[in-house]
């Protein structure tokens, strides 16, 4: 029977974890320090540290009593065993009859947990000689107790359980890929990285990774491509953290003679939907499969988990899904922030989407942020205090972020005053009002957001303008006055953005035949990526009621957006006047009168067509689908 031996310095949690995982297999638990000779066990409550020869015999009785434990129901052993010699003399059974769980962190988080332990014998003045004395094994299982014993425990089973395909190639160390891969390590995932060695561009990329954790983690890493295709389990799996665009096509041509049929290729970047469908398609001729795969999370969502749309063949997410999972967050009830999205481009379709939304409520909190700064002359920190007070029910990752922008400080000043207003763009924005148009979908605040970077980026022209057209900031309301309004009209703006963007994924589904889940995509967008908030958690079950409507038809949203409807139009009416732009809020406000209206102004666009190039029109007064052509000048 296997022994398991849960090692590591005092402090780390040996007992607890030793404990949990005994009643999780069914086996005995024993503690090393209960077979200490009681002269060891005064040392210590003297703060005395014990002596190797104070360790032979008690090393003895254990490596007896592990023998004996392997012959009968297997046993969980927590012993400290520092030192190589240690484990070599408790190794008194064959190699493989003994499973090392190596339990580690950083030394301030185990003195500051040892320092508030009660009625235990070990000082933690002496946790200082156990770091020095420490000999990491270069084998067993290594887990980072920085997290729940709940979440500890979880790891170590992953591991005991694993399927040998748990394991994943890595192309590209640029921030996103190193943090991605610290966090497969992290989760028991065995993880091979490789970066292009280019003198005096990037040199000794992988190698410099490598070194940097190598007191935590153990990379193989490769700067060979032949090598590091080689190196990998079959089928391989391997995924790639580089640029979108060319350089992915480039990777994929130089991964390709090295490949065999089965291998999966993972593209973990911001690629165009089309582009992965047509690699999908070209792949897949030569036998590979390809998967398109949106993480969202930036560096630190990378690092401790990310949300995750992976889309393509479902037989490739059946083999890779799990990793992918085991590093995704996890939403409130444990679940990991990753499914199957869908076939081919649906993945990457879906992050541009979430992106897009994430333009739009990035917009909506800048341009409420403008005009309480400037219209209601409001400081840095009084909006900070709003936000933060919004966020109590919104609880919106990015209103979250902006109150600490707001009241980060430089020297005398807050340093939001002295960061230049020209916004960049990655482009994903861009390419859902793009994907919009083509399908016929209205998108006005993703594409107002859009614009208000572009116009954004012209500063010099925009201060030009300014000058000849006399604008001047003007403090022209109160903040108490309208932070009621405000907030209702920011609610409905946040509402019916996430209504429009989600109504594309609906249109995207129908005319890709993705069969995309909203509800699900809501779900993995709860935790790990940028527009995680309350309301995604409404979406949920808001989703699971009505799976093909657009949400502003739901009875919830109809009732919030009445209630808020005067205010949004009421704080418009108020900040345009002033010369406070609010491209967002205007357009949530325009998408909704005219999404609402019965009667629209199409009826003289039709007219005007038909007019000048007798493109025909249908009637009130005749079924849907019969057209009309008039001579319009005719008496």
């Amino acid at each position: 029977m296997q022994v398991f031996i849960v090692m590591g310095v005092s402090g780390v949690g040996k007992t607890t974890i030793g404990k949990l995982l005994a009643k999780k297999i069914n086996v005995p638990f024993y503690d090393a320090d209960d077979f200490h000779p009681s002269e060891n066990l005064k040392k210590m409550k003297e703060g005395i540290p014990l002596q190797d020869s104070d360790r032979e015999s008690w090393l003895q009785t254990l490596a007896n009593k592990i023998s004996e434990w392997q012959k009968k129901d297997g046993a969980v052993l927590a012993c400290s065993a520092l030192k190589e010699k240690y484990r070599e003399q408790l190794q008194s059974v064959p190699k493989e009859e003994i499973t090392w769980i190596f339990l580690h962190s950083e030394y301030e988080t185990i003195f500051n947990r040892m320092s508030s332990r009660e009625d235990h014998y070990f000082k933690p003045e002496l946790l200082k000689s156990q770091f020095e004395t420490l000999e990491m094994p270069n084998y067993g299982f290594h887990i980072n107790v920085n997290a729940s014993k709940e979440e500890v425990l979880d790891e170590i089973m992953w591991k005991l359980n694993r399927k040998e395909d748990a394991h994943m190639g890595l192309v590209g160390l640029g921030v996103m890929g190193k943090s991605l891969a610290l966090n497969f390590a992290s989760k028991g995932i065995d993880i091979t990285v490789f970066n292009r060695h280019v003198e005096e561009l990037e040199v000794d990329i992988a190698k410099k990774f490598a070194e940097e954790n190598k007191l935590v983690y153990e990379f193989p890493w490769f700067d060979n491509l032949e090598k590091f295709v080689e190196s990998l389990e079959r089928p391989r799996n391997i995924i790639l953290m580089v640029n979108a665009g060319p350089a992915v096509d480039m990777v994929i041509e130089s991964l390709l003679p090295f490949l065999d049929k089965d291998d999966l290729i993972i593209d973990g970047g911001n690629s165009h939907y089309k582009e992965t469908i047509r690699r999908e398609g070209l792949l897949k001729e030569k036998g590979i499969f390809f998967m398109g795969a949106g993480i969202s999370g930036g560096e630190e969502g990378a690092l401790k988990g990310p949300s995750i749309m992976p889309g393509g063949p479902k037989k490739a997410y059946d083999r890779a899904g799990k990793i992918l999972e085991r590093i995704a967050a996890k939403d409130k009830d444990g679940n990991p922030c990753c499914t199957h999205v869908g076939p081919d481009g649906a993945g990457h379709f879906v992050k541009m989407l979430h992106n897009g939304i994430e333009y739009g409520e990035m917009q909506l909190i800048a341009e409420t942020y403008h005009y309480l700064r400037f219209g209601t002359n409001a400081s840095p920190e009084e909006i900070a205090a709003l936000f933060e007070e919004w966020n109590k029910e919104m609880k919106s990752f990015l209103l979250e972020i902006s109150v600490e922008i707001l009241r980060k400080k430089e020297n005398d000043g807050f340093l939001i005053d002295q960061i230049l207003d020209a916004a960049k763009q990655k482009g994903t924005g861009g390419w859902s009002t793009n994907a919009a148009l083509e399908l016929g979908v209205p998108l006005d605040t993703i594409t107002a957001a859009v614009l208000a970077r572009n116009i954004s980026g012209k500063k010099q022209e925009r201060v030009n303008a300014m000058k000849a057209y006399n604008r001047e900031y003007k403090s022209t309301t109160d903040l108490k006055e309208i932070s009621a309004d405000l907030f209702k009209a920011y609610k409905a703006g946040s509402v019916i953005n996430h209504a429009i963007g989600f109504d594309l994924l609906l249109e995207a589904s129908k005319a890709y035949d993705w069969n995309l889940n909203l509800s699900e995509i809501a779900r993995i967008w709860t935790n790990g990526c940028i527009i995680r908030s309350h309301f995604m958690e409404d979406l949920i079950e808001i989703f699971k009621e009505r799976p093909s409507e657009n949400i502003l038809m739901h009875p919830d949203i109809i009732s919030l957006i009445s209630n808020s409807e005067s205010a949004l139009m009421g704080i418009i009416a108020k900040a345009l006047p002033a010369g406070y732009p609010l491209p967002v809020l205007s357009s949530a406000a325009n998408y909704l009168l005219s999404f609402t209206s019965g009667q629209s102004s199409a009826n003289m666009i039709q007219a005007q067509r038909d007019f000048f190039g007798a493109h025909t029109y249908e009637r009130t007064d005749k079924p849907r689908g019969e057209f009309f052509h008039t001579q319009w000048l005719d008496n």
